[in-house]
């Protein structure tokens, strides 16, 4: 009879212990949700158990029947930035999740130079230390993760901006945040999942990958390292996939350095990670991202100013917006330029510009749109440069001019309004040009709210 009673016990307790409400990480305490928007709520608990969730901005109860795999998820409507907020979870325990906000919330992702941080000895981070504190800004830190298969939780936590906390947040997601509080004045959730050295195909889905054989064969020729995965998927199992239920407002993305040996499958790639990520979010969300900075690949090859171009190609991809960085670059031996802050707001100024729609905000670099011969000859003219070009000490430089023997000389360079019209003494028939077209190449042509030339060709000859 003892040890009956004592097995139905314990038995009772297993089930009462199984019958718990259990979130995951990015659902807890000091979360940021999307404003105006239906937020999906989700966790764990006892099969047929019935959850009922109160929240304080309006105090409306809605409930949802956990299904027989112990899941439930459950959609609500939040309102207009604004908080701090609670939510109570109801079953046969009882949840409160506090301090929750309603804001904007943006995912940042990428490698190295996205996930840079104070801990990186980044001077103008150190000089944030002291007057970063904003109890308004959240971030959710995911820790360098990889799976085989798509997870459905991660272990991090939601944390306040403060000097503690910021230390190895990263520093581009810090400043484009920073930006956007103070232009929107709402709270703002960042989720920085990133880790450096990865190339693109880790941060897409596996099939997405292997169903195509251009870039099959590409990942096939990614040099394997011991500080970080090379596997398609891996990363984005671990690291993107158990958010893909959170709202977000959109995404910001720093990355290329390691897809520099495959551009030429590089704009195939991104427009398909982009394309998943927007399929497993199930909305058609922003994706901005930064061209990858002038840097020293080596003699041997332009592979720098190939993978440039591939981003330049995946910017006219739906709803995408890229900034060029060639000015923030002072030491092209460094593939981490220092200059993180400017980076971040460049890409805030994107985000107010295009996605939230606010007027007088000058966010697009001058970019080639198209090429004419005139009398020995050629004229470049720029689309994004509505008020002109001008060039920031002396002649223009880094402008390259060839005939039909491909033979690139330097050119002379004269700025008309938003034309730049280049010829050569050495090239009587001039057939192309280039611009900053090198792994290294920092141009000092700009538009005249100070954004810098995308560097291009008007070519398509073969290269390395």
């Amino acid at each position: 009879m003892l040890r009956y009673l004592l097995t139905s016990l314990l038995l009772c307790c297993c089930l009462f212990a199984g019958a718990q409400i259990r979130l995951p990480a990015v659902i807890a305490d000091n979360m940021v949700l999307q404003q105006n928007d239906s937020v999906m709520l989700w966790g764990w608990a006892g099969p047929g158990e019935k959850i009922r969730v109160t929240t304080s901005w309006n105090g409306r109860v809605d409930s949802v029947v956990t299904t027989r795999d112990a899941k439930w998820q459950l959609k609500v409507k939040t309102p207009a930035a604004g908080g701090p907020y609670d939510i109570t979870l109801r079953g046969n325990t009882t949840v409160k999740l506090q301090n929750v906000l309603i804001g904007e919330v943006w995912v940042c992702s990428g490698q190295s130079n996205m996930e840079w941080s104070a801990n990186h000895g980044l001077k103008q981070m150190a000089a944030e230390m002291p007057i970063c504190a904003d109890a308004n800004i959240r971030f959710f830190h995911v820790p360098k993760t990889t799976a085989t298969y798509p997870q459905d939780d991660a272990k991090a936590s939601w944390t306040a901006c403060d000097s503690n906390n910021l230390k190895r947040f990263s520093a581009v997601a810090y400043f484009f945040g920073k930006k956007l509080r103070k232009d929107l004045n709402v709270p703002i959730g960042l989720i920085n999942t990133s880790w450096g050295g990865t190339p693109a195909e880790v941060w897409t889905p596996a099939q997405e990958v292997t169903s195509q054989p251009a870039l099959v064969e590409a990942a096939g020729k990614l040099t394997p390292s011991n500080g970080w995965p090379n596997q398609p998927g891996y990363t984005y199992n671990a690291m993107i996939a158990p958010f893909i239920q959170y709202s977000i407002a959109g995404a910001i993305w720093y990355q290329g350095e390691s897809n520099a040996g495959t551009a030429s499958t590089y704009d195939q790639l991104m427009r398909t990670m982009i394309g998943s990520w927007r399929k497993a979010w199930g909305r058609e969300f922003p994706f901005y991202f930064v061209q990858i900075a002038p840097y020293n690949y080596g003699k041997e090859t332009i592979k720098g100013a190939l993978l440039r171009e591939a981003q330049t190609v995946t910017s006219a991809y739906g709803h995408t917006g890229m900034i060029v960085i060639t000015d923030l670059v002072n030491d092209t031996a460094n593939i981490h330029p220092q200059n993180k802050q400017d980076v971040g707001i460049r890409l805030a100024n994107w985000a107010m510009g295009d996605h939230y729609s606010k007027t007088g905000i000058a966010y697009k670099s001058p970019m080639y749109d198209k090429m004419e011969q005139r009398n020995g000859k050629i004229v470049v003219y720029f689309k994004n440069a509505e008020n002109g070009l001008k060039v920031n000490g002396g002649k223009p430089t880094q402008f390259y001019i060839a005939g039909a023997d491909k033979q690139f000389w330097p050119a002379d360079v004269k700025i008309e309004g938003n034309t730049a019209i280049v010829s050569a003494k050495a090239v009587k028939q001039p057939e192309a040009v280039r611009f900053s077209f090198t792994n290294t190449g920092i141009g000092n042509v700009f538009s005249k709210e100070g954004l810098p030339v995308g560097p291009f060709r008007t070519d398509n000859w073969q290269e390395k």
